[in-house]
């Protein structure tokens, strides 16, 4: 008998590139029927709140308050090294301008979120579609954006500055150690071997498009919003790497890290122990 599994992620170029195998039908997926959903990032994280998806792409931040309900799969992260969200503005700004300054942010659950509080934390915010923030920023209703996805390599073609770069911060902070930014999670009652079968299909998904870069590549640009060809293989470079297979033993030292320092700050309302998916689930 057949079993569907709902699975859903960003509309953005890394996501579709790591998901292509599954949606171009590359790979054998057995009994199991995959239905894809695109929607933003932060849409995704209040949807998993409410456990309406089997398997989905979340903010690590996000998972804080997910991970009653859902086990993060040991592949399918975005990690930023020495690099990720940014910080724009029309102005040069100093950082300690940015205090009590009013930030267009793509949502409050996101990871980008998370670290600008934890970078400045008297900062103000308004949420804007993730889309929409450089040109909002760039007509001057919020003194600077948070960028993620695809507009942070491509905010200097509105004329906007960059401020900080959250990933090289989170860097110099933790003495190298990636940003945790988002992670495909499942639900917990799907059973274990439900998950570790699913969690197997969405790796091979990752390696096929690794393997097979140009198609996944041609696949992925569909969902570019307006990247070169080239910027869109430097994107997809930065968030679908040998990371994404692997979060590595530093990648989750980051990604538990990540949680406590917010939960230290007083911006997660309690501690949370990242539990993973059994490691088996590797080829």
């Amino acid at each position: 008998m057949t079993r569907t599994i709902r699975v859903a992620h960003s509309p953005d170029s890394d996501d579709a590139f790591m998901f292509y195998a599954l949606a171009a039908g590359k790979i054998d997926t057995g009994d199991i029927r995959f239905e894809h959903e695109l929607q933003d990032i932060e849409t995704l994280n209040r949807r998993a709140l409410a456990g309406e998806l089997d398997v989905t792409a979340v903010s690590i931040h996000a998972y804080a308050y997910l991970s009653a309900r859902y086990a993060l799969l040991p592949h399918g992260a975005s990690m930023g090294e020495g690099y990720g969200p940014r910080i724009v503005a029309r102005r040069k700004l100093r950082i300690k301008d940015l205090a009590g300054a009013m930030v267009a942010i793509p949502g409050t659950m996101t990871s980008a979120w998370l670290a600008l509080k934890m970078y400045v934390p008297d900062v103000r915010h308004q949420v804007v579609p993730f889309d929409r923030i450089i040109e909002h920023v760039a007509e001057g209703k919020a003194d600077a954006g948070l960028i993620i996805h695809e507009g942070q390599l491509t905010y200097q073609d509105a004329g906007l500055k960059l401020i900080k770069d959250l990933g090289e911060w989170w860097a110099h902070e933790t003495r190298g150690l990636p940003l945790p930014l988002g992670g495909n999670v499942i639900r917990r009652d799907l059973g274990e071997d439900l998950m570790i079968r699913v969690s197997r299909l969405l790796r091979a998904s990752i390696a096929y498009a690794l393997k097979h870069r140009r198609q996944a590549l041609e696949h992925a640009m569909q969902y570019g919003r307006g990247l070169t060809k080239e910027q869109a293989d430097e994107f997809v470079g930065m968030y679908v790497n040998q990371r994404t297979l692997d979060y590595g033993d530093d990648g989750r030292r980051a990604v538990q890290l990540f949680l406590n320092r917010g939960f230290e700050a007083g911006l997660i309302p309690r501690r949370v122990r990242i539990e993973f998916v059994d490691d088996a689930v590797a080829p």
